[in-house]
């Protein structure tokens, strides 16, 4: 019988939370990296047993650790995202000294049907893919040729932390990147275009509707709709129905429309998650309520999902990549919070139980059904 297996980067180390198909008997297993910033962590789709994570230190650096059998043992298997190799300095893209040098590896991308074949995100902005589980990498360089000089850091640094592939066509691939936008490839990465049309940031750009410039917190879709996609955006949330070519916002009645996950549902491409928080400057629920709100509408029309959560008195933030869902029927939805709890629902965001209270801060949450 199938099982869900929660995958949770933290800044002090990885936690990984297991249970059976029911999803109310939670195993947690962990720290593994403990003290390391474990800023993603994520499973193969075409073998359970594969996991990659991005382990960052301060002092000692960047490292990809993989994993064979499921999070039981690890391998150090970045090679080219150390200069000369040695772990305790950043990487420099053509192996000289220059500004290109990036902090940490914000994002993985398995493919979903070769667990060798991925790609990873990385700040400062690059996209890289390894062909060989992640032993050695090669930058995708056409993205920052899209006015790449014109890129700026947002408040968590200019950081490449989102990537989509179509299930239908592989070539076809979206990155986000804060403060770039969002960018679109029909060529497996060799060239790309901004799509951001649509996209007003007029607290942040000299000229508002820019093409590139836009502070982008997450992107989402669904494989059944690869040209809708969605958007939390720093203020607004917002829809693609052609592929990015244009937005539209779809915030509705929303109490806010800042935040930074966005996820959809796993059988229902028009059931779309968000987590509000008060403001850019404020990271934290309003009104001190914790809530998960869900449109079933593809966006505009929002309910609040507060079952199971803190509504009094709650100031945590959830951020770009802690919410994910699994394919389970009814679909799980995951999430979770700087202050260390990782909630689950197994009935699609109606209810909410806490998995784990005590975590350290929580970066990143995949969910994943495995045999």
């Amino acid at each position: 019988m199938s099982r869900v297996r929660v995958l949770v980067g933290t800044r002090k180390g990885a936690f990984v939370l297991t249970a059976d198909a029911q999803r109310k008997d939670w195993q947690v297993k962990g720290p593994l990296f403990g003290g390391w910033e474990i800023y993603h962590i994520k499973g193969s789709p075409a073998d359970s047993n594969r996991l990659y994570a991005a382990q960052s230190h301060g002092w000692f650096g960047q490292v990809v650790q993989r994993s064979d059998d499921g999070g039981e043992t690890w391998e150090t298997v970045n090679n080219e995202f150390a200069y000369d190799g040695e772990v305790g300095t950043h990487m420099f893209y053509d192996g000289t000294p220059h500004p290109w040098a990036f902090k940490r590896v914000w994002h993985f991308e398995p493919s979903r049907t070769d667990p060798n074949f991925l790609y990873a995100g990385v700040e400062d902005a690059a996209l890289f893919s390894s062909r060989d589980g992640g032993q050695s990498w090669q930058e995708l360089p056409g993205l920052r040729a899209v006015k790449g000089s014109l890129w700026q850091p947002g408040a968590g640094g200019m950081c490449l932390h989102s990537i989509l592939v179509d299930q239908n066509d592989p070539n076809r691939l979206y990155v986000a990147i804060s403060a770039a936008g969002a960018f679109r490839s029909l060529d497996a990465g060799q060239t790309w275009k901004p799509i951001n049309c649509g996209l007003v940031s007029p607290y942040e750009l000299p000229d508002p509707a820019a093409e590139v410039g836009h502070c982008v917190h997450s992107i989402a879709m669904h494989p059944a709709k690869p040209n809708v996609l969605y958007m939390q955006k720093h203020w607004d949330v917002m829809k693609s129905e052609n592929g990015g070519d244009t937005w539209g916002e779809i915030s509705g009645n929303l109490p806010s429309d800042f935040g930074f996950p966005i996820a959809v549902h796993a059988h229902q491409p028009d059931t779309v998650y968000v987590v509000p928080i008060k403001s850019d400057g404020e990271h934290y629920p309003p009104e001190g309520k914790l809530r998960v709100y869900r449109s079933r509408t593809g966006g505009n029309e929002w309910e609040p999902l507060t079952r199971g959560l803190p509504q009094e008195h709650c100031y945590v933030n959830v951020l770009r990549d802690a919410m994910s869902v699994d394919t389970m029927d009814p679909c799980g939805v995951y999430f979770g919070t700087t202050g260390g709890q990782v909630y689950a629902s197994s009935d699609e965001g109606d209810s909410w139980t806490a998995v784990c209270r005590d975590l350290p801060a929580v970066l990143s949450v995949e969910a994943q059904v495995i045999p």
